[in-house]
């Protein structure tokens, strides 16, 4: 097909198309003249927010100790990027309404960097919160924006391939982060884990100026709705800050998490009903009646509760019971990325030949072969008993991602589609905080239980427990300790050797819980009623 004079693809006039009572009525898209500098542009977008997001957790004790800050004071550096990126993530698509979709999307890469280099900069905690809270609301775009851009950039039939693009970053970044995060405090220490977004960011800034145009639809608002953006950052925030700190605060327990709680349920049934009746809402939740809308976003909350409790948790496990390093623990998790990347070009092609169903469960069941096999994993594993299931998770996830995101944003028009990308991901996000909230509660209450059970069986008439105890006093007391100090020195380290155990076991039934939840997609799959090529070809069969 040859290029026209308005730079995008003209298309043939349609022949032989059957009509059907529930085709999509809005205009055929057409694809971009440079979709694939298009494409790269966005993805080294979303990739610098993902890795970003993954690499401060590896600098987090350095930057303790260079700043003075304790544990607690420290976790404000990533919680304080997650409450902000999160609030504005549902409001992406009012944004680039309110102040042109193109130049939302260049200011907030050159906001995520500016504020970058002021992160590395910072020499007070308060000043880096500061400053990564700034990071947050320019970052919180990234990703919503890089998928409805690359969404509309690609014909329908090539949907598939623009969300496989898309996917590499967003599912190998997480991985890339730990390795490059561990590099860089290494070698340069923390504040390079922060500059070293600023040639990416102003590459991608200068591709997307230059490349990018807004919709020819795209209207601006004429009025702001200032309650719905209210009610979102309390409802929004309230929560987010609940499922980040309600472990640590013991949950319910604590006034201040109970009081939130009930701040964000009631903050967010006012926000739903204030958006359902404003004329010009900031938040459009009437994408939602579209049935591919609901229910692949229903289906995205349960991957990312899935999918999150095994991202959050492997990284942990692998550090803090094998004692493996930040570097050590990137590369054993790189086959996986790779398996991912694999995946996602594959199945990108097969999206509009295969009914997504079929590659949605062949993903999930993948993906749970992946976690009933890390469940087998004992502290005594090595790296090499991580490959295979790694590779196996990876493929699965590319399975699944690439067909549920098309799917789910294949009945939008042009006009509604910033709106449905931006609730997708907002919903996705929030279904992973969930999970992540739960899974940090269930490893922190099998260890207990676990460790409890068995120390029932080390008792001081046990005559294995007093071996164990009798050799590793002599240990001690052959690096010089007297016999008291020794003898409590091995009571503490085989009750550190037990909690270990209690911990392995705990991480073992997470992943069987994680695969649980992934097979959950199967029976909801029935659910949609796409069968093939939902990208929007002639051949959408409903049901």
């Amino acid at each position: 097909m040859a290029a026209g004079a308005t730079g995008v693809v003209d298309e043939p006039p349609p022949q032989h198309v059957e009509p059907h009572a529930h085709a999509v009525r809005h205009p055929r898209r057409r694809g971009a003249e440079h979709k694939y500098l298009i494409a790269f542009a966005v993805v080294l977008a979303a990739i610098m927010q993902v890795i970003d997001s993954s690499i401060v957790n590896v600098a987090l004790p350095d930057m303790m100790g260079n700043l003075g800050a304790n544990l607690d004071e420290i976790a404000w550096v990533s919680t304080g990027y997650i409450l902000a990126s999160v609030i504005i993530i549902p409001l992406t698509g009012w944004l680039g309404d309110m102040l042109g979709r193109k130049r939302y999307f260049v200011g907030s890469i050159i906001l995520f960097t500016m504020s970058s280099v002021f992160c590395g900069a910072a020499h007070s905690l308060g000043a880096l919160v500061l400053w990564r809270i700034i990071q947050g609301l320019g970052g919180g775009a990234l990703m919503t924006v890089s998928q409805a851009v690359l969404f509309e950039s690609f014909p329908p039939e090539e949907a598939g391939t623009a969300m496989a693009l898309f996917g590499l970053g967003v599912m190998v970044g997480p991985t890339i982060g730990p390795t490059l995060g561990g590099f860089l405090v290494d070698n340069y220490g923390w504040p390079w884990i922060f500059y070293i977004n600023v040639p990416v960011g102003i590459t991608a800034a200068a591709m997307i100026a230059a490349y990018v145009h807004d919709p020819v639809d795209q209207r601006k608002p004429p009025v702001i709705d200032y309650q719905g953006i209210a009610l979102l950052a309390v409802s929004v925030g309230a929560i987010q800050y609940v499922l980040e700190h309600g472990q640590r605060e013991d949950w319910f327990d604590s006034r201040f998490i109970t009081t939130l709680t009930v701040i964000g349920a009631v903050g967010g049934i006012a926000l739903v009903w204030r958006e359902l009746t404003a004329e010009h809402p900031v938040i459009d939740f009437r994408v939602l009646k579209h049935r591919q809308m609901w229910v692949g976003t229903l289906l995205g909350v349960v991957m990312g509760v899935g999918l999150y409790a095994m991202s959050f948790t492997l990284p942990v496990f692998l550090q803090n019971d094998l004692h493996m390093t930040a570097e050590q623990t990137g590369f054993v998790l790189l086959p996986g990325a790779i398996a991912t990347a694999v995946s996602m070009a594959v199945v990108g092609r097969l999206t509009n030949k295969f009914d997504p169903r079929i590659l949605i469960t062949i993903g999930a069941l993948i993906f749970a072969l992946a976690a009933w096999k890390l469940s087998l994993i004992t502290g005594l594993s090595g790296k090499e008993d991580f490959f295979w299931p790694l590779i196996f998770r990876g493929t699965g996830l590319g399975l699944m991602f690439v067909p549920l995101t098309t799917i789910t944003l294949a009945e939008l028009s042009p006009k509604e589609l910033p709106q449905g990308a931006g609730l997708y991901n907002f919903f996705r996000q929030l279904g992973g905080s969930f999970g992540i909230a739960a899974i940090a509660t269930l490893v922190a209450r099998y260890t207990t239980q676990f460790r409890a059970i068995l120390g029932e069986h080390l008792v001081s008439s046990d005559p294995m427990t007093l071996s164990r105890v009798e050799m590793l006093t002599r240990g001690m007391m052959s690096k010089g300790a007297d016999m008291m100090t020794a003898r409590a020195q091995a009571l503490r380290l085989l009750d550190a050797q037990l909690f270990g155990q209690a911990s392995v076991i705990a991480y073992s039934h997470i992943y069987v819980l994680a695969a649980l939840a992934i097979l959950l997609l199967i029976p909801l799959l029935l659910l949609v009623r796409t069968t093939k090529n939902a990208a929007g070809g002639s051949h959408a069969v409903m049901e």
